[in-house]
């Protein structure tokens, strides 16, 4: 997988706008998605980070909009961050001090492990496996920084 950057305050690297690839696909019926948009890390009262994304979703051939909206709080140590839904529900916690995470979110009985990869001060990367009885997904997203 190459080298990682390590970071030393994740919500400080995160923070602005980037431009965001993501394919999603479906491994029982061999379906893909794309989404292409953009997603934004503004200040949240001091505490954190709101990440707000959105854009256009592709999925067998239909376009629709899509957004999301969640909470980057400011960890318990340098370099991390709680990360919640929007309604302040935990989602999972990330550490970028090595410059690559992996961390869990159970969901119903799905279970979501996420893989997080800091390539360098402008790019990096995300992949959630998804594998339960409801859902067999891969999802792979790439960051780039707009600002």
């Amino acid at each position: 997988m190459g080298e990682f950057r390590p970071v030393a305050d994740a919500l400080l690297y995160l923070a602005g706008s980037w431009r965001v690839e993501r394919t999603v696909r479906d491994l029982v019926g061999a379906d893909e998605g794309a989404f292409t948009g953009i997603t934004t890390f503004s200040p949240l009262d001091g505490r954190g980070l709101l990440q707000e994304e959105s854009g256009t979703f592709v999925w067998q051939g239909v376009a629709r909009p899509a957004e999301r909206t969640l909470r980057f709080l400011r960890g318990a140590a340098p370099g991390t961050a709680d990360v919640r839904f929007a309604d302040g529900r935990p989602f999972h916690d990330l550490d970028l001090t090595s410059g690559h995470w992996t961390t869990d979110h159970p969901c119903a009985a799905d279970l979501y492990r996420g893989e997080f990869t800091v390539l360098d001060a402008d790019h990096w990367r995300t992949v959630w496996r998804v594998a339960g009885p409801a859902k067999d997904l891969v999802l792979t997203t790439a960051y780039a920084r707009a600002d």
